[in-house]
C-alpha cells in the first residue's frame, strides 16, 4: 500500500469517528429538551441507556459507514503525486514561506509524523482555526458526507424547517463554545470556510450554515486548486536558463534568505520588457522553495473592492492549502494608471512568494520589495544556443542571427526547430528558413505600429555623389559586422551608451532619403518600417512614451530598420517651459534622446528643416548624410534609370531632360504620369508626352515655366 494510501485510510478513519461523535451529540441534543423526543421503530422514547448503546452500535458499525460515505476502500483511491505532495505538511520547504495577512495566519509543520496526521487537522493548523471552530467546520463537513444529518440537526433544533447546522446548534452540542468563532477576522469567515446564508432580517445565529465546497473536497483528500481562480491562473513552465540569468536567479534567493523568520516576504519586482525571461526566472526562484508558480494577468483582476478582498481572500488560502507561488504580469500597466489601482492593493494583501512583471519599477515601501533587472540573454549565450541548435550545418547563421535579432531562449527554440524542419527535404534552404522564420516572429508587434515598406531599391538604383554615397556604404557595413566589433572584439563589455546606430538624411523632399533607406534595409535583409505619428503620438500625456516604447523594443527585437519621415515633428528643439504643455512635451524629446542611444538597431531620421531638430540629437547621431539637389549628371543618370526594362519607349533627349532643375522624386512622377498618357493613347512613351508631364509638374511646384523649355520639335527626318 502506497503512503497516501496509507494516509488516505488513516483520514476516512478519522472521519467516520468524527460523523459518529457528531450524531450522538446531535440525538443528545434532541432528547434532552422538553420538545418530543425522537421515537424508536418501537414507539418507546429513548432513554441515555438507549443513546449509550446507539453510541456503542455507531461505533460498531464504523467500517461499513465508511464504505457507504466514501463508495470506495480507501486502497483504491486514485490521486496524483501532486496531491501527496500537497499534504505532507511536515516536509520542510527548502526555504519557509510566511503568509503576511492576517498576522495569525502562518501555519506552521504539524508536530509528530504527518502520515498519521487527518486532512481536517492540517486544515486546522494552517489556518489556524480552534477546537471549537474545527468541529463546527466539522459539523458543516458532515452535511456533505451523511444524507441523515440534516434530520439529525433539525431534531437537534426542534424545527423541521431548519434541516441545516447554525451557530446556535453549534453553541449547544459541541464542547468550549466561542462567540468569537463568528467574527469577520476570526478562520471560519476570513478564509471563507463556511458559507452563510442568512435571508432578510434573520439573526446570524440562527442562519444556515455550509462548508465550502473546496475545503469539503481538502478534508476528503481531494487538494486541487479552487475552481474560481482556475479561469484566472496559468501555471508557468520550467525552462532553460542561461548563465546570465541564472546569476539573477541566485541574487534574488540570496535576497529572500535575508528576510528574518516569521517576517513576509517582500513581492519581487521583476524589471524589464522580456516577460518570457520574466517567466523562466520566477519559475526557477519558485522551484527553489518547492512550490509552483501561478501567471495571473493584471487585466483580470476585478476593480470593485469587495470582488477583490474576495480573490484576495481566495488566493491566500490557496496559499496555505496548496505549494504555490503567484505571478501578477503588469507588464503593460504604468504604476500611475488607474488600472494599477488593482494591483497594488492586491500586493499589499497577498502573502507567500509573490512576482509582479513591470518595465518600470513602482514605489513601495521600504523592505516590502525586491526588484531584479531582468535582460534576455546575452548576444554570445543568444549565438551559443543557435549554435547548439543548428549543429554542424549552422555555418555563419547563429552569429549573424544573433547579431540582427534579440530572441529569448524560447523564441530561438521556435525558429531554429520550424527552419529544420522546414530544411530536412532541402538542406541549402536552411540559412534562408532561419532569416525568415525570425522575421515572420517580429513582424505581428511591429504592424501594429509602425508601416511596413517592401524595400525593393538597390544599390544601382540610387543617383547620388561618391561620397554621400559612400557614407550610405558604411551605414550598411557597420549595422552588418556590429556582433563582431560589439561581441567579438569586445566594445559591449567597455560601454554603456553609444552603441545604436542612427543616422540623420537630410534634404529636399525628393531627393531619396525614403529610397536610400530602402537601399540599406534590402542589402542587409532586414525588415524596414515608416513611423506613423497619427499612432505614436497622443494628446494625453505620457501615452507618447508609452508607444514609442512599445516600438523600439518590437523592432529591437526583430533586427528591423526604424525610418521616422518628416523626423522634425518628432525630434523637434525643446523649447522654454511657460506651461505644463511645454514641460511634456520636452519630456517626450528628452525620453526620444535616451531611447535612441540606447537602441540596438538602426534608426534612420529623415527630414528636409535639419535646423529644426534639437542639437542634442545631432550629438548623438552617428552618421548625417545631405542628400544634395541632384546636379545635371545626377539627373541624367535618374532618367536614363526612370523606366523598367518593359517600358517601350521611343527617341529620348536625356540631356534635354536632364536640364529640367527637378529633383529624382518629380522625375519619377514625370516618368509615371507619361507612361499613363501613353497607355491611354496606345502609343510609345515619347519627348513630347514626357515633356508635357514635366510642364504639369512645374505648375505643381509653383516653377517658373518658358515654354520654349517644353516644346519639342521633331529632328530633321522624323516623322512626326
Amino acid at each position: 500500500m502506497s503512503d497516501y494510501a496509507q494516509w488516505l485510510k488513516t483520514n476516512d478513519q478519522y472521519l467516520a469517528d468524527a460523523m459518529a461523535d457528531l450524531r450522538a451529540r446531535l440525538q443528545r441534543a434532541a432528547v434532552q429538551s422538553d420538545a418530543p423526543a425522537v421515537v424508536k421503530p418501537q414507539q418507546v422514547p429513548a432513554t441515555p441507556a438507549d443513546l449509550s448503546k446507539d453510541a456503542a452500535a455507531a461505533s460498531t458499525e464504523r467500517h461499513g459507514w465508511l464504505t457507504r460515505l466514501f463508495g470506495v476502500h480507501a486502497e483504491r483511491a486514485v490521486l496524483s503525486a501532486e496531491d501527496l505532495q500537497a499534504l505532507e505538511a511536515a516536509r520542510p520547504d527548502p526555504l519557509p514561506i510566511t503568509a503576511g495577512y492576517p498576522r495569525d495566519t502562518t501555519v506552521q509543520p504539524p508536530a509528530g509524523d504527518s502520515a498519521s496526521t487527518p486532512a481536517l487537522m492540517l486544515l486546522a493548523q494552517r489556518l489556524g482555526l480552534s477546537d471549537f471552530e474545527r468541529s463546527l467546520l466539522m459539523l458543516c463537513i458532515g452535511m456533505e458526507l451523511d444524507t441523515g444529518m440534516p434530520a439529525l440537526c433539525a431534531q437537534a433544533q426542534h424545527d423541521p424547517s431548519k434541516p441545516w447546522p447554525t451557530f446556535a446548534l453549534a453553541f449547544s452540542i459541541l464542547d468550549a463554545p466561542s462567540w468569537d468563532a463568528l467574527s469577520p477576522q476570526r478562520p471560519l469567515r476570513f478564509w471563507r470556510l463556511l458559507d452563510i446564508h442568512q435571508p432578510g432580517p434573520q439573526p446570524l445565529v440562527g442562519a444556515a450554515l455550509s462548508a465550502d465546497e473546496r475545503v469539503v473536497n481538502f478534508v476528503r483528500g481531494l487538494n486541487h486548486l479552487d475552481d474560481r481562480l482556475m479561469p484566472l491562473l496559468t501555471p508557468l513552465a520550467q525552462a532553460a536558463l542561461p548563465p546570465s540569468q541564472q546569476t539573477v536567479v541566485e541574487q534574488v534567493l540570496d535576497g529572500l534568505r535575508h528576510v528574518p523568520p516569521g517576517q513576509a516576504l517582500p513581492t519581487v519586482q521583476l524589471l524589464g520588457s522580456d516577460s518570457t525571461s520574466k517567466q523562466a526566472i520566477a519559475w526557477a526562484i519558485a522551484a527553489a522553495f518547492g512550490v509552483q508558480v501561478y501567471r495571473l494577468s493584471a487585466e483580470l483582476l476585478p476593480h470593485a473592492v469587495g470582488e477583490q478582498e474576495t480573490l484576495i481572500r481566495l488566493w491566500l488560502r490557496e496559499s496555505q492549502l496548496l505549494p504555490i507561488a503567484l505571478y501578477i504580469d503588469a507588464a503593460d500597466i504604468d504604476h500611475g494608471d488607474a488600472a494599477s489601482a488593482p494591483v497594488r492593493r492586491f500586493l499589499a494583501r497577498s502573502g507567500g512568494l509573490t512576482f509582479v512583471d513591470t518595465r518600470e519599477p513602482w514605489p513601495g515601501t521600504a523592505g516590502s520589495l525586491l526588484s531584479a533587472d531582468i535582460a534576455k540573454p546575452t548576444p554570445f549565450e543568444q549565438r551559443s544556443l543557435w549554435q547548439r541548435l543548428l549543429g554542424e550545418q549552422a555555418g555563419g547563421q547563429p552569429k549573424q542571427l544573433a547579431g540582427h535579432f534579440d530572441f529569448g531562449l524560447g523564441k530561438i527554440e521556435q525558429v531554429a526547430h520550424t527552419a529544420l524542419a522546414a530544411a530536412a527535404q532541402q538542406p541549402e534552404a536552411l540559412a534562408q528558413s532561419l532569416w525568415h522564420g525570425a522575421l515572420a516572429r517580429t513582424r505581428p508587434a511591429l504592424d501594429q505600429l509602425a508601416q511596413r515598406i517592401e524595400p525593393k531599391a538597390t544599390w544601382g538604383d540610387i543617383k547620388l555623389p561618391d561620397a554621400e554615397k559612400n557614407l550610405l556604404h558604411q551605414i550598411a557595413d557597420q549595422v552588418a559586422e556590429r556582433s563582431t566589433v560589439y561581441d567579438d572584439w569586445g566594445f559591449r563589455d567597455r560601454m554603456n551608451r553609444g552603441l545604436s546606430i542612427s543616422a540623420l538624411f537630410c534634404g529636399e523632399s525628393g531627393t531619396g532619403k525614403t529610397m536610400a533607406a530602402e537601399v540599406i534595409a534590402n542589402a542587409l535583409g532586414l525588415s524596414l518600417y515608416r513611423i506613423d505619428l497619427s499612432a505614436v503620438v497622443s494628446k494625453y500625456i505620457g501615452e507618447t512614451e508609452k508607444n514609442l516604447r512599445k516600438l523600439f523594443d518590437a523592432a529591437e527585437e526583430g533586427g528591423a530598420i526604424l525610418f521616422f519621415d518628416e523626423a522634425d515633428a518628432l525630434f523637434g528643439r525643446r523649447s522654454e517651459v511657460k506651461d505644463s504643455h511645454d514641460r511634456y512635451a520636452n519630456i517626450e524629446v528628452n525620453y526620444l534622446l535616451q531611447r535612441l542611444e540606447t537602441f540596438r538597431g538602426l534608426a534612420i531620421l529623415a527630414t528636409n528643416m535639419r535646423s529644426a531638430l534639437d542639437s542634442a540629437f545631432l550629438r548623438r547621431i552617428r552618421f548625417i548624410v545631405n542628400f544634395p539637389f541632384p546636379g545635371n549628371t545626377e539627373r541624367k543618370a535618374i532618367w536614363s534609370s526612370v523606366f523598367p526594362p518593359q517600358v517601350i519607349t521611343g527617341a529620348l533627349d536625356l540631356e534635354r531632360l536632364a536640364r529640367l532643375a527637378l529633383t529624382g522624386g518629380s522625375i519619377q512622377g514625370i516618368a509615371l504620369n507619361a507612361a499613363f498618357m501613353a497607355a491611354k493613347s496606345g502609343v510609345q512613351i515619347t519627348m513630347p508626352l514626357l515633356l508635357d508631364a514635366a510642364r504639369s509638374e512645374f505648375r505643381k511646384l509653383e516653377k517658373p515655366i518658358n515654354e520654349a523649355e517644353f516644346r519639342w520639335l521633331e529632328p530633321a527626318g522624323t516623322s512626326p
